[in-house]
């Protein structure tokens, strides 16, 4: 595949991505990839990471974007659930400015918090044609439950939040995460199809997140439970094979 990097200005910060392109020449149907909210785990041996699940869908006939929201990875800032829907608005205004894909098949795919955001931005931008949300919260109760400032001061210690003064308000910053609350967006997507893939031994989003958030949402839909996996369906194959299974359907 063919790759290019790519360096957006969001908000002033540097949102750095990747661009895979299959070798032969053609519109192809585009998807971009969002993370989710880093763990502080360090990578287990073999984890190709991002990179490999975008040359894996990108085998499939696609071009792929994947990129950092900001205080991840390459990009700069400091983790913000409510600015990372800028990040993405910024990432499909330079995908759709860029052109040379099919803009009828124009999907997102997120994980987790970038499930979240996904399901966010898809809600407010008709540009989006449809949605892969994979082990995504509902709501964000989990993130409260240690209580706000330990939040904040779990990831500063992963490095996540950078900056000695952010956010200059902790309660702020949870008032921005609430507006992201996917169950209040995702009925917002219908017409466009959704998928929803979850494990049903998820350790972070119990699997009752995803069967609330089909129940919210509109025709069409899909709810696709994997036995036996937990929250990082970025490495179970069944979970990768459901969302290319479905991107390939539309």
């Amino acid at each position: 595949m063919l790759k290019d990097y790519h360096v957006l200005q969001v908000d002033g910060i540097s949102i750095v991505g990747q661009l895979f392109l299959p070798d032969a020449a053609g519109e192809y149907p585009l998807a971009c990839i969002c993370h989710g909210v880093p763990s502080g785990n360090p990578p287990e041996p073999g984890d190709g990471g991002y990179p490999a699940l975008a040359e894996r869908v990108g085998g499939e006939g696609f071009a792929v974007f994947i990129f950092n929201f900001r205080g991840t990875g390459d990009s700069g800032g400091n983790l913000d659930i409510f600015a990372w829907t800028r990040d993405l608005r910024a990432v499909i205004d330079f995908l759709w400015e860029r052109g040379g894909f099919d803009r009828s098949r124009f999907s997102l795919v997120g994980f987790s918090g970038g499930a979240a955001v996904s399901v966010y931005v898809a809600s407010h931008d008709a540009r989006v044609s449809g949605v892969a949300a994979a082990a995504c919260p509902a709501h964000f109760g989990l993130f409260t439950q240690a209580g706000p400032q330990s939040v904040i001061d779990r990831y500063r210690r992963i490095g996540a939040i950078r900056d000695a003064d952010f956010p200059p308000s902790v309660e702020g910053w949870f008032d921005d995460l609430e507006k992201v609350t996917p169950l209040d967006h995702v009925a917002g997507i219908a017409p466009r199809p959704l998928l929803l893939v979850h494990g049903d031994r998820d350790e972070t989003v119990p699997v009752e997140h995803a069967r609330q958030l089909y129940a919210r949402t509109g025709e069409p839909r899909k709810l696709v439970i994997i036995e036996g996996a937990g929250h990082r369906l970025r490495r179970e194959e069944r979970a990768v094979n459901a969302i290319i299974d479905w991107l390939k359907s539309g």
